[in-house]
Formats: structure tokens, C-alpha cells, sequence
């Protein structure tokens, strides 16, 4: 229960709205009408995939138990991976098997395309606009290019990443992004008191927490990596129940979030005018 919890259900649950993806979709709405639109929408839509995921992934052993004698997992092969398509295969028509595999693409293609637009950003302005002092053509360039390594980056990992990694890679994936920017996205949109230098601290202790984490202190990628074992003399520096199995968030955020309120306390305030200017018109109910 634990492990499930702190894991897949907690990652998923706050880990997905702080997505970077996700944040520059936000940013890019076009009115208030639009977003108080999307609160009723995206609520519904959220609350049933998210319910239909875990109602189903835990029938599928009841399925599976009745016509096979075996669990899920052992209908799949042993990979997690694999349970869904082999139960949505076996319990469902054949036309209904394609039509899921369709949606699926369909909805991997585009959070893909939103993943590889901020990787693509974060190359051509963030790193190479920072360090070089250039803007402009050159910039988009590298964005292109930052885009295209992403990609093949995706592809190599997609033929040299081992099986039940999806769950995995998902509850890591959203426990990191939730350690390292869910605190300071909520300071920056409620506490006007946040400082630029609060929000580094919490973005870079959230990030550092998390992998020292999965180095040392969470069995499923400390033991594997081998890291800790080599330094310590055992898997994982905390081997008492349940810390090994405690996901990299539960530890990262609350110190992410620390960090970033001791930081902004013993830094300069921001100056009204440029306060002024980034809620200008937030607090408006008239859509535009």
C-alpha cells in the first residue's frame, strides 16, 4: 500500500501539474474563459482516466484469475508493461484493441510534441541564449537542433530501457518535476513575496534531493545502479521499512519548498514596478 501510494498514486496525482509541459501550455491560454472552461473540463477528464487506469489495472488479475488461473502479471510474461495491451487484446473485440492502440499513439504524439517544444526552448534560449548573449535566428537554430537530439535521445532509450520500466519511469519522472518546480510554481502565482534566487534554491535542492535519492535511498534505482552499494557496502542507506521504497518526492518537496521560503526570506524583495507588471491584470474576471 505504501509503496503503491507514495509512488505511482501521490507522483501522478501532484507530480502531473507541475510538468514542464504542461506549465508552458498554461502560460499560452489564451483567455480567462478559456481557463475557467478547462477547470471543468480538465477535472472531469482527470478524474475519470485517472479512476478508470487504477479501477482497471487492478480488475485485470480479477480477469485474468478467472480465465487463466494466472495474475496479470504472469499473463503478461512478467512485464508490467504489457498487462494492459494483453488484457485490453484478450477481453475486448478486435476492432476495440485498435481503436485503443490509436488513442494511445494519438495521446503519446502529443505530449511528445509538447516534451520535445520545451526541451527545443530550453536549448536555444535558456542555455545557449544564456551562455552565448545572442538572440535571434541563431537561437532557433539551436532549438531545432536541441529538438532533434531530443528525439533521438527518446528513440535510443525507447530500444535500450529494460522491461516495467513505464510505471516506473512515470512515477520518477513526475515525483522529479514535482520536487523541483511545484513549490516555486505556486510561489510565483500566489506569493508575491518570492524571490528569483528562492526559486533556484528550491528548483536545485528539489533536483539535487531527489537524485541523491535514487542513487542511495530508493531500492528500485539505487540497487540496479549499484552506486550506493559500492560507497556504503549495502543497496540502499536506509534499509529499515518502509524508506526503501519511499518515492524520491515525499523526501525532495518538502525540502524543495523549505528551501525556497528560507532563501526568499534572506534575499531582496522584488520591486514593486516589476511586481506591478507581472500580475498586471491577473484577478480580472473578463476574458479577452
Amino acid at each position: 500500500w505504501w509503496t503503491l501510494v507514495s509512488s505511482l498514486i501521490l507522483g501522478v496525482g501532484i507530480g502531473v501539474i507541475s510538468q514542464p509541459q504542461l506549465v508552458v501550455r498554461f502560460m499560452t491560454v489564451k483567455s480567462n474563459r478559456e481557463l475557467n472552461r478547462a477547470v471543468l473540463i480538465g477535472g472531469l477528464f482527470i478524474f475519470v482516466i485517472t479512476f478508470g487506469a487504477y479501477v482497471v489495472g487492478a480488475l485485470s488479475n480479477v480477469y485474468f484469475i478467472q480465465t487463466t488461473g494466472q495474475t496479470a502479471v504472469q499473463a503478461a510474461g512478467g512485464n508490467l508493461d504489457k498487462v494492459i495491451p494483453v488484457f485490453i487484446t484478450a477481453a475486448m473485440p478486435l476492432w476495440f484493441t485498435y481503436l485503443f492502440m490509436v488513442a494511445l499513439l494519438s495521446a503519446a504524439m502529443s505530449t511528445l510534441s509538447a516534451q520535445f517544444h520545451v526541451q527545443g526552448t530550453a536549448f536555444g534560449r535558456d542555455i545557449y541564449e544564456t551562455l552565448v548573449q545572442k538572440a535571434g535566428g541563431s537561437s532557433v537554430r539551436v532549438a531545432r537542433i536541441g529538438i532533434l537530439i531530443a528525439v533521438l535521445i527518446a528513440v535510443i532509450l525507447g530500444f535500450v530501457l529494460p522491461s516495467s520500466i513505464v510505471a516506473l519511469g512515470t512515477s520518477l519522472w513526475f515525483g522529479i518535476t514535482a520536487a523541483a518546480f511545484l513549490g516555486i510554481y505556486v510561489a510565483a502565482i500566489y506569493w508575491k513575496r518570492a524571490t528569483k534566487e528562492g526559486a533556484i534554491a528550491g528548483l536545485v535542492s528539489g533536483a539535487l534531493v531527489s537524485l541523491i535519492w535514487l542513487l542511495f535511498g530508493f531500492k528500485k534505482t539505487a540497487e540496479p545502479l549499484g552506486i550506493s552499494q559500492a560507497l556504503t557496502g549495502q543497496s540502499t542507506i536506509i534499509t529499515s521499512a518502509p524508506w526503501p521504497t519511499v518515492d524520491p518526492m515525499v523526501i525532495a518537496l518538502p525540502i524543495a519548498i523549505i528551501a525556497t521560503i528560507l532563501v526568499t526570506f534572506l534575499t531582496k524583495p522584488p520591486e514593486k514596478e516589476f511586481l506591478d507588471k507581472c500580475f498586471q491584470g491577473v484577478g480580472s474576471s473578463k476574458g479577452k
